[in-house]
């Protein structure tokens, strides 16, 4: 089954993390978000757990690091060298195609409360349209509330 993720960086690194499977992911090493084709901007996944305050603070840390990218590449630097300062936070889209034994041991991983809240924001749902689709396969797996601290 092949499955296409939009996701941040930090949520692909997790992803890809698993063995028995495949994956294609889009580059930062030959992106140049000063392009068109990107808007001329870097596009960033906001975080859900954070409040108000915690979202200020994320906000102007990603801004940061887009002038700091822009900057880099006004100076000369190559767009895989600019990307030293892109944050974790940045959109990607990861395909990745697995056997239905590594699909189960995906979601009995990333839908657990200890996983991180965005990698359970985008498993609950597949693991749903999955469970719809083949629920033979998937119907005993059950994600649990996310406990709090």
């Amino acid at each position: 089954i092949t499955v296409k993720f939009v996701c941040d960086r930090g949520v692909s690194h997790e992803i890809v993390r698993h063995r028995m499977a495949s994956y294609c992911q889009e580059s930062t090493r030959y992106c140049n978000y000063s392009k068109d084709a990107f808007g001329s901007e870097i596009t960033v996944i906001r975080p859900s757990f954070l409040d108000a305050q915690g979202f200020a603070i994320w906000k102007r840390s990603c801004e940061a690091a887009e002038i700091a990218y822009f900057d880099l590449l006004d100076w000369g630097c190559t767009p895989q060298e600019a990307r030293a300062v892109l944050p974790t936070c940045l959109k990607t889209e990861v395909v990745m195609t697995a056997n239905l034994r590594e699909w189960r041991h995906f979601f009995k991983l990333r839908t657990a409360p200890a996983a991180h809240p965005q990698m359970r924001e985008v498993a609950i749902p597949l693991l749903h349209q999955m469970r719809s689709q083949v629920p033979v396969i998937f119907d005993d797996i059950e994600e649990a509330a996310h406990e709090t601290v």
